[in-house]
């Protein structure tokens, strides 16, 4: 592998998910909902860097799209994860200069947030030179974010729980996909409390469409496109309708399917092929429903070193 340090300083790609298949149980005690979901990681990626910084200090920059949304304090997952990894591995006292650089839409339920924690993670751990192993990253990043484990892991895995114990899923060829990123957020906190009004008496019985994953396993797009689901999506659309207008241009536009991306508000459109995404994503654009479109194909990796 390159040498991926610079004179002081180690870069991380993070990429950012789509949700195939979200099935949500009643919410337990402890506020948490169980999950079945199957994840995939896609080609829209946060950038960061680290670089030394005085023990215990962890300032933290960001740039790029909705840059202004990013609180750089304590609240960040990048702070948490610096300050978990140093106590955990490394000195107590170890600090940090963290920048990010956004491309994945912030509370848009593509796991921007946990993508970044992950990509902290793995950069943190290089910059103080620790001796820490992907399984042990993935347990601290299940203590930081039910997301964080798959954004480490990318590809394609199957979640239970709270979605962060995870399996590999097999997942052949490459898939297309537009995204739709809106002009607003949604929190995922206020979709799941309206998944509740919704489902007063959700079945606990939880598990992936039937035949998913031998779809997934065969890269067949147009099979694919059928058992796409999301429960969270009736309540994202129940707060922003006009996330249904949008769905509704992209199928007239030729997608497979269309789906809330996570909790909502990014809707991601399945193409059948590269080219097929490519007159999704002009026609889409014309059709000026969203913030902006971007074409993008996974699975993809997860967070990982760069030159």
């Amino acid at each position: 592998m390159a040498d991926v340090r610079g004179i002081d300083g180690v870069r991380v790609r993070a990429s950012g998910k789509i949700n195939l298949a979200l099935r949500v149980g009643p919410r337990r005690s402890d506020g948490y909902h169980p999950l079945a979901t199957v994840f995939q990681s896609v080609s829209v990626y946060d950038d960061l860097e680290v670089r030394p910084a005085p023990p215990g200090e962890f300032p933290v920059t960001v740039t790029g799209a909705q840059a202004d949304l990013v609180p750089t304090d304590g609240r960040n997952l990048v702070v948490k994860a610096g300050r978990l990894l140093a106590e955990a591995y490394g000195s107590p006292d170890a600090g940090a200069a963290i920048a990010i650089r956004k491309s994945i839409p912030v509370t848009g339920g593509m796991a921007g947030g946990s993508a970044d924690c992950a990509a902290a993670l793995v950069a943190l751990s290089v910059l103080w030179d620790l001796d820490v192993t992907q399984s042990e990253l993935l347990d601290l990043g299940k203590q930081l974010g039910a997301d964080v484990p798959f954004s480490l892991m990318g590809q394609t895995a199957y979640g239970i729980g709270r979605g962060d114990d995870l399996v590999p899923v097999l997942s052949r060829g490459s898939y297309h996909w537009v995204l739709a990123f809106a002009d607003f957020e949604l929190s995922t906190p206020a979709v799941f409390a309206r998944f509740d009004e919704l489902n007063p008496d959700p079945s606990p019985a939880l598990g992936v469409p039937t035949g998913m994953l031998e779809t997934l396993a065969s890269g067949d797009a147009t099979a694919l496109a059928g058992v796409l689901v999301n429960d969270l999506q009736p309540a994202a659309l129940s707060l922003r309708p006009e996330l249904s207008k949008t769905m509704a241009e992209g199928m007239d536009a030729g997608a497979l399917a269309s789906m809330v991306s996570g909790s909502g508000p990014t809707i991601a459109f399945l193409a059948s092929s590269e080219e097929a995404a490519i007159d999704l994503s002009f026609r889409l654009s014309a059709a000026d429903v969203c913030r902006t479109v971007r074409r993008v194909s996974g699975p993809v990796q997860g967070a990982k070193l760069v030159a």
